[in-house]
């Protein structure tokens, strides 16, 4: 189940690396390009919401089936240590999860939006010409 999360990490991370170069001001020449490479990027990176929601039911179905510590007795130290330690990852990874979910949304708003703005100035700069 690792290398499951590492795949999401590394996602979140290039769309978290993706919005800050689209957004960075002063890197026009780039821009054009930037923008081609993210919105070819946009449908195979949408694969990542299902994925995100089976990992969601991962988290659900284990958080279910943990054993569980009803009395202070009947949890050695160590099993107590391994089910806090197991709460801790399961948040950490629903954090991962909403993370890339808004990174994901965010890229794709944005990417739009600079799309718009662009065919915006460039009727606006047919418009000057014409006159």
């Amino acid at each position: 189940m690792a290398l499951e999360w590492v795949v999401l990490g590394y996602a979140a991370g290039a769309e978290a690396i993706m919005l800050l170069l689209l957004t960075l001001p002063g890197i026009d020449p780039l821009r054009k390009g930037l923008i081609t490479v993210t919105r070819n990027l946009l449908k195979p990176f949408m694969s990542i919401v299902p994925f995100c929601l089976f990992l969601l039911m991962d988290i659900y179905w284990k958080y279910e089936t943990r054993p569980t510590c009803e009395s202070p007795d009947s949890c050695s130290p160590s099993e107590h240590l391994r089910h806090q330690k197991s709460i801790m990852k399961s948040q950490r990874n629903a954090l991962l999860i909403a993370s890339a979910l808004v990174f994901y949304w965010l890229l794709y708003s944005v990417t739009s939006l600079v799309v718009r703005i662009n065919q915006l100035n460039n009727r606006l700069e047919k418009m000057k010409n014409r006159d």
